[in-house]
């Protein structure tokens, strides 16, 4: 039966199912070779919204229609009712874009969701395995004749998607063309509706700046802005959220809500959906007055139409980030009223916390290293009596988490893997993919939480058994990175992609390596992947105050997957010569499986580090377990923090090559 209320349930029951991989068992995925096809009970039947898709383009004339797997935001997590890629495709995860024609429907994604894209779709669609834009253009040309328009929703689009697609397509004189309606919404009946919560504040003591001062700030920086912009339009929905220090529950694991703000230099426009807005929130935004410090409260839909207001005056000019504006409402500014960079000033300000925000981020990693603790602890006792499972090792770590001060739930889905799972990096537990844990294998769990003072991100990797050597030498190497990462001193304004290759050089050493980035930013009640922080080319320069994970790890396929992964905040260092210097200071506080630490590896440097880190975790955590009462957990973390001795192996990697290579590689790359 074609229902989309079965559709939703998969969206949120089966976001679990991601890198299923080698782990499958065959007969759970569809054959469409057979006749009739073999198809899985995962599989969502998706004839019926097919067949009124494709009567809702022929009425409006679409040839080809695109539907990306994002909302009008383009955030990274999106709410049950932005769903679309689901709800068409049966397919919930969360990477993937698809076109329909009138003749064939194909998904493109990567090779994380390969698996259950063939356990979710029927054979009404095609799978293609490569999710770039280059590779839906290519079959795009291939499939329609020249000249042929191809749709979309503008909402759905970033500026650079529409580029990038425009370019390729132009080979082939096929043109993009823009819809206003969107079919699939038309079609979908029983589209979950908006939450109906009320938007919320963050309550004063986790605040430093009010939201008066932060929009004071912004106006002193687009006022000092050479381009001299007239006003600031803000489309993702942390640069709102951050900017009044309001929070909301639109969307899974982010407390957000669905929200624009244009920001002039003498009023504030906040396009929200206004019955969600308490009496005590309208007056805390005085939203009664008309002053340049006063909130002027709009309805969320009538954003086009105010900002085509506001550009139709003369003399205006409206900044906008390229990386979150979508296509709507960047084709309504005349290019000549526009200024472009790729992070609103927003987002580069947000990026650095003030004292408070990073005092009470610190606290909430005292408070979830607690619940840490908690699950390690009880896996090591319950494992070998061996009834537990990753997907009950998931639920014990989110229970405990939930009886820490402040919390609001898990930053994002659990990834709870053993064994060849784990070789999986991205997977997590579904029913039909559960695995019972056992002292024979290696288990990875990377885990966070929602607290009202800050969002956590840890992974921690175990072996409760007797690893075997290059198991505990791949493990100790990805330990060797993160620690070079973590105690290396650098310039301020230095580039993270400038020195992220020390988390892999240890690695590098021995011919393995690992496939995903390094770290991203985090924020304070935020989401947990917090642009524009990290270690990619596209992230900004490191200054102080920068909250940023460091997550090298190392996947055998078929066999185990190592990740550790810590948060760390940059702080000043303190040199013999040089000024404005930073280092890392981490604020994850969990002690690594000493099982699987090789000292024999590690140089004098790193194992100084690894001491005082652990001298660190009994100073800050001990003391809170202690007052929870929890005696036995803290018997545990004196036990797995007791202090190696500190001496290095000569074949291990020289701490000071390290560092003259990070600064070497940093004299090739431009330093702000």
């Amino acid at each position: 039966m074609a229902s989309s209320a079965w559709i939703l349930v998969l969206y949120v029951a089966a976001l679990t199912v991601t890198s299923v991989g080698a782990a499958a068992n065959k007969q759970a995925e569809r054959n469409c070779s057979l006749t009739p096809p073999y198809l899985p009970s995962t599989t969502v039947n998706t004839s019926l919204q097919l067949q009124q898709l494709r009567e809702q383009m022929q009425s409006l004339r679409i040839t080809a229609y695109i539907i990306p797997g994002t909302d009008a935001h383009l955030s990274e997590y999106i709410a049950s009712r932005d769903a679309r890629l689901a709800f068409i495709t049966g397919f919930t995860g969360s990477a993937g874009t698809a076109v329909v024609t009138q003749s064939k429907a194909v998904l493109w994604t990567d090779s994380r969701y390969w698996v259950q894209a063939e356990r979710q779709m029927d054979c009404n669609w095609e799978l293609e395995k490569d999710a770039s834009i280059s590779s839906v253009a290519e079959w795009l040309m291939s499939e329609l004749p020249p000249g042929s328009p191809v749709s979309f929703d503008p909402f759905l689009f970033s500026l650079e998607t529409y580029q990038h697609y425009a370019s390729y397509l132009e080979s082939s004189s096929l043109h993009l063309e823009p819809k206003a309606v969107n079919p699939v919404d038309v079609v979908w009946e029983d589209r979950p509706p908006l939450s109906s919560e009320s938007i919320f504040r963050l309550p004063d003591r986790v605040i430093n700046r009010s939201w008066q001062m932060k929009v004071q700030e912004i106006r002193n920086l687009m006022m000092e802005d050479l381009n001299k912009p007239t006003a600031l339009l803000l489309s993702a929905l942390d640069e709102t959220a951050w900017l009044f220090n309001l929070r909301g529950n639109d969307i899974p694991y982010n407390p957000f809500f669905y929200s624009y703000t244009l920001l002039t230099l003498n009023e504030i426009w906040l396009f929200v959906h206004t019955e969600r807005v308490t009496k005590d929130v309208e007056e805390y935004l005085t939203a009664h007055c008309s002053d340049p410090l006063c909130v002027q409260l709009k309805p969320y839909d009538s954003v086009l139409q105010d900002l085509r207001t506001y550009v139709g005056q003369p003399g205006v000019k409206v900044w906008i980030g390229t990386e979150y504006t979508n296509y709507a409402l960047y084709e309504i500014i005349p290019q000549e009223k526009m200024i472009t960079s790729t992070y609103s000033p927003v987002l580069t300000s947000k990026a650095v916390k003030d004292q408070t925000e990073e005092q009470v981020l610190r606290d909430a990693h005292v408070r979830d290293a607690v619940a840490v603790i908690q699950l390690l602890m009880w896996l090591e006792k319950a494992v070998p009596q061996g009834n537990e499972t990753e997907l009950s090792a998931a639920e014990y770590v989110n229970k405990c988490r939930s009886k820490q001060k402040d919390n609001r739930g898990p930053s994002f889905e659990t990834i709870s893997a053993s064994g060849a799972n784990a070789a999986l990096a991205h997977y997590s537990p579904s029913v039909e993919t559960n695995r019972r844990l056992t002292v024979d294998e290696m288990y990875l769990v990377d885990s966070g939480g929602q607290y009202l003072d800050g969002t956590t991100d840890i992974t921690r990797t175990v072996h409760w058994g007797t690893p075997t050597p290059m198991q505990k030498e791949a493990f100790t190497r990805v330990l060797m990175g993160n620690i070079e990462i973590s105690r290396t001193v650098f310039p301020s304004g230095t580039r993270g992609v400038n020195i992220e290759m020390l988390g892999r050089r240890a690695l590098w050493e021995v011919g393995l390596n690992y496939g995903h980035g390094t770290g991203h930013g985090v924020g304070n009640y935020f989401g947990v992947h917090e642009w524009p922080v990290g270690f990619q080319t596209n992230n900004i320069p490191f200054r102080v105050g920068m909250f940023t994970s460091i997550e090298p790890g190392y996947y055998k396929e078929n066999d185990f997957g190592i990740r550790i992964e810590d948060i760390a905040v940059t702080v000043p260092a303190q040199t013999k010569y040089g000024n404005n210097y930073l280092t890392f200071d981490t604020v994850s506080l969990v002690p690594y499986d000493r099982k699987l630490i090789d000292i024999a590896l590690l140089s004098s440097e790193q194992l100084q580090w690894l001491n005082n880190y652990y001298m660190t975790i009994r100073q800050l955590v001990g003391p809170e377990l202690v007052k929870q009462g929890l005696h036995e957990e803290n018997d545990w973390m004196l036990k797995n923090t007791d202090p190696f001795p500190e001496f290095g192996s000569s074949a291990s990697i020289c701490s000071s090559s390290l560092t003259l290579i990070a600064l070497a590689v940093t004299l090739f790359h431009s330093v702000d």
